[in-house]
């Protein structure tokens, strides 16, 4: 009973939270209020996942949020000029790729900290943005081939939860039944062993964090088709609540580990809270205060739960 709870614990704790939601939440259980938590959970979902596939490797990449912000803002300013919807989806997709080369460089070239590296290359996007909209968003009524995206529905499903899960199949595959996966995981547990063993270490990590950047670039590409605008800092409010997702992730299915199903599960949790909040009619800084103490309580059950300290005490912070 005791691995059962440790593993399944905190999961419980959010089915109870959901039906909790349910019972006295107005509307909370209506399919339209349903569909919008699945949406924002694909947005959180997806730039959450990349964050997860750096921290495999024992690398934390804080530029994810801004990063998403500059590929959507050259996304929008694409769409906004009259350029082909696929182009500008694709610039989107390769912006947040090349910011996750650059990070993967900066640790494992340049032998800079992963916190320190993802830091600056979030400032040089954060200004990137505000450089190409001058602090004013690319805002139009944009051709529906590509606010479709984000819009549009597939057998009835929105199309953001069929992209949400292809994401989440795709990196749990990769995680779990590719020999890159498992290098990527011998990396992030013991990076010298898996070095002497012939793994490459360094290149297990600039894979992670490039992989990390085209998460955010997916996400940037969703949020401006959904909001069909694009502006500097829009990907912002996520930040926290991917850093939240993944470590509250940490406490259940692997504990101690970073692992998709506990994130993706995390993510879909942090936005039934949020909403069922608002339809309670809490204040707006009630948010913010549950979402600190859930990142504090996570990573102290992810400790508690393995009986040692959890898996982000093995970042790597110096050199």
């Amino acid at each position: 009973m005791r691995g059962v709870l440790t593993r399944y614990g905190t999961a419980l704790a959010g089915v109870v939270l959901f039906l909790a939601f349910a019972a006295t939440a107005p509307v909370f259980l209506t399919m339209d209020n349903l569909a919008l938590i699945l949406k924002e959970t694909a947005f959180l979902g997806i730039l959450a996942i990349g964050f997860t596939l750096a921290l495999v490797t024992a690398e934390i990449d804080l530029s994810v949020a801004e990063v998403a912000s500059l590929a959507a803002v050259v996304t929008g300013a694409l769409v906004h000029a009259g350029t082909a919807p696929w182009l500008a989806v694709a610039a989107g997709l390769a912006v947040g790729s090349v910011c996750g080369v650059a990070n993967g460089v900066a640790v494992t070239v340049l032998k800079v900290p992963s916190l320190i590296a993802t830091l600056g290359v979030a400032a040089i996007a954060k200004g990137l943005s505000f450089m190409l909209t001058q602090g004013v968003a690319f805002v139009g009524r944009w051709p529906s081939s590509f606010t479709g995206i984000a819009r549009g529905t597939l057998a009835g499903v929105p199309n953001l939860v069929w992209l949400l899960g292809a994401t989440s199949l795709a990196a749990w595959l990769l995680v779990k039944w590719t020999r890159t996966g498992a290098h990527l995981v011998a990396t992030g547990e013991a990076e010298e062993a898996a070095r002497l063993a012939g793994i490459n270490t360094l290149g297990m990590k600039r894979l992670s964090l490039t992989l990390a950047g085209a998460c955010a670039g997916l996400t940037a590409v969703l949020l401006a088709s959904s909001l069909s605008s694009a502006a500097p800092a829009m990907a912002n409010d996520h930040f926290l609540y991917a850093i939240a997702a993944v470590l509250l992730g940490m406490s259940m299915f692997e504990p101690g580990r970073p692992n998709i199903p506990g994130t993706l599960f995390a993510a879909f949790t942090l936005k039934v809270l949020g909403n069922g909040l608002v339809l309670l009619g809490a204040e707006y800084y009630w948010q913010d205060i549950v979402l600190g103490t859930i990142i504090l309580v996570s990573v102290a059950l992810s400790a508690s739960g393995t009986g040692k300290a959890p898996f982000v005490k093995k970042l790597n912070f110096r050199r």
